[in-house]
């Protein structure tokens, strides 16, 4: 990560700036910390990875999925290869969700920044292909990519190619509090942890905070299929993959209210795939008083 891309960077508790204080390698951000211009706190900055979370608010089921994540990170690639074939979340199911992002449609900024595209939950990277694969050619792009668990983030470092690491940017944050500010990304989209999350709503919210509007947000997890009957072995299976008392559902009656375009969809047998999209904020009329007459003015409000 470079000094550059701070520019989109929040502190996770306030949402103020952050400055680096701290050694380089290269053009490459190395050895430091984050401080905040507004609370003073500091993130710290190891290896040239921001540790932008709260290690206290890490608990309950986040604090169990980031263990389970860490201990199996070394035979991720091996468990993607052979066990979710099984699982249904390769091949058909993949190209589906990809589908719903809708990398393809993505146009350049007005603005003259590079279109963003973030991953929450990046794990071991396995969907960085892909996004290489469906961004249109010569399009300016960059991919975000953040996760809790340092090992999986460390098999994600290792599989970069030389071109995904120019424009990819990674970092260990929490996915309750995104250390970005609103309306940052063009294209958000989740693969495979949100059931295990301690605040599900909260998640969604953030992930709806940091999309532009009128951007796909896509989640995808565990949901039995309730359109069909299921063999004991199937239903046995699934309930091993949950990492929750309750069997997990997609948490479409937990979507921010002012969701719309919401699509709710099963994509195999033990996967979901919910898309939605914010709208843009309305204008607030704002009173005021010139020369003795009372007139109205419109304001933009801020998203989030």
């Amino acid at each position: 990560m470079r000094p550059e891309d701070l520019s989109i960077l929040v502190c996770p508790s306030c949402h103020g700036g952050l400055r680096y204080d701290g050694a380089f390698a290269g053009q490459e951000l190395d050895e430091g910390e984050l401080v905040c211009a507004s609370c003073r706190r500091h993130w710290a900055v190891l290896d040239g990875m921001p540790h932008l979370f709260d290690e206290a608010a890490v608990r309950g089921l986040d604090w169990l999925s980031r263990l389970s994540y860490d201990a199996m990170a070394p035979l991720h690639d091996l468990a993607v290869r052979f066990l979710l074939p099984i699982l249904q979340l390769e091949g058909a199911s993949r190209e589906h969700y990809m589908s719903r992002v809708d990398l393809g449609s993505l146009q350049p900024r007005d603005d003259g920044q590079p279109v963003r595209v973030l991953e929450v939950g990046v794990g071991a990277g396995a969907n960085l292909p892909l996004i290489e694969r469906d961004l249109p050619s010569g399009l300016e792009a960059e991919i975000w990519g953040l996760d809790l668990s340092t090992g999986m983030m460390a098999q994600c470092r290792r599989r970069l190619t030389s071109d995904q690491d120019r424009r990819v940017r990674l970092l260990l944050a929490d996915a309750h509090a995104l250390p970005f500010d609103a309306a940052t990304f063009d294209r958000v989209f989740h693969v495979g942890g949100i059931a295990a999350y301690r605040d599900p709503r909260r998640g969604l919210a953030e992930m709806a905070r940091v999309a532009r509007p009128g951007t796909p947000i896509v989640v995808v997890d565990e949901q039995l299929d309730p359109s069909r009957s299921h063999w004991w072995h199937q239903r046995l299976m699934f309930r091993l993959m949950a990492l929750t008392g309750a069997l997990p559902e997609s948490p479409v009656a937990l979507l921010p209210e002012s969701a719309s375009h919401v699509l709710n969809e099963q994509t195999t047998r033990f996967y979901y795939c919910l898309t939605f999209r914010m709208p843009a904020p309305r204008a607030r009329p704002v009173a005021s008083t010139r020369k003795g007459k009372r007139s109205s003015v419109s304001r933009v409000s801020t998203p989030g």
